[in-house]
């Protein structure tokens, strides 16, 4: 079997570095804080000193970090994978970044024989610890093919969307509908209240019609019961709408719902709700309506 490095062992990194080993694969994991390692290294994980050390260990290094920066300090940086990973290996980076800095660092890889995916993921955490994440893969056909089985081991549905950048491409499509989404929800479930129409009444009526969508059934009852904690921070929402607007501006295309929705996740942060959930998105309509 190909020999797997893990580099990211936060939230989603670790139940999904933890079905990888449960699919037999031997893994090497990496972590900037090592006490996060433990549960893998319990799990039949080994430890590596450094990404460089992981990769040299692996075949295939999968890299699940918090922003573009952090990616290209852990794959191309000081001690990265680049610096041990062989010729004829693979980086799967299904962290959430740049476009464009994912084709510059595949670039990079490539200069040294080394493949890359871009395979970005959606489903949060309760996706990654039942192993059913949507996995959207931008690289060479061959090289997705290869590291399919790798995947599939994470998640539910696995999607091939075309050349290098593509994944954080199509991520960036999912993070816009997603967060569009809930704004829309927001508006509706504050509409109900201030109608004096019961908000479980509504989302019951309307979950399964034509207005319906993850976050209505999801987010809505915990909007509803006040239920703030986080299944995908604010806060990184609110980074996955900077990389959607930052891009959009590359290819100057307007994009007004997603940037009215991060000036009202900009709100949430400036009250100190930005390690809330997104479903704290409300709070922000509320403070302009006036009502709680």
């Amino acid at each position: 079997m190909e020999r797997i490095g893990f580099i990211g062992l936060g939230i989603m990194g670790t139940p999904m570095c933890l079905h990888v080993l449960e699919a037999g694969y031997p893994v090497t994991v990496y972590n900037r804080t090592a006490v996060k390692m433990q549960p893998l290294l319990k799990a039949g994980a080994a430890a590596a000193p450094t990404p460089k050390a992981a990769a040299q260990r692996a075949d295939i290094v999968i890299t699940m970090v918090t922003d573009t920066a952090d990616a290209q300090q852990v794959i191309i940086g000081e001690d990265g994978i680049v610096h041990g990973a062989a010729p004829g290996s693979v980086v799967i980076d299904m962290s959430t970044i740049s476009p464009s800095a994912t084709r510059m660092i595949a670039a990079e890889l490539q200069q040294k024989g080394i493949d890359m995916l871009d395979a970005p993921v959606s489903g949060g955490d309760s996706g990654a610890m039942a192993g059913t994440l949507a996995i959207m893969a931008g690289g060479k056909k061959p090289v997705f093919d290869r590291c399919l089985p790798v995947l599939q081991s994470m998640g539910k549905t696995i999607t091939h969307v075309g050349d290098q950048g593509m994944g954080q491409t199509a991520k960036l499509c999912n993070q816009i509908l997603v967060a569009v989404t809930n704004m829309a929800v927001c508006e509706a479930l504050s509409f109900a209240r201030k109608a004096g129409l019961d908000p479980d009444l509504m989302i019951e009526a309307t979950r399964n019609g034509a207005a319906g969508s993850w976050q209505l059934a999801n987010l809505g009852p915990k909007m509803v019961q006040r239920d703030f904690a986080p299944g995908f921070m604010v806060d990184l929402q609110q980074k996955d709408l900077r990389l959607a607007l930052e891009t959009a501006r590359e290819m100057k295309l307007p994009v007004p719902g997603t940037s009215l929705v991060n000036q009202l996740f900009l709100s949430c942060q400036a009250k100190g709700e930005g390690r809330e959930g997104t479903q704290a998105l409300i709070k922000a309509l509320e403070r302009l309506a006036a009502h709680s």
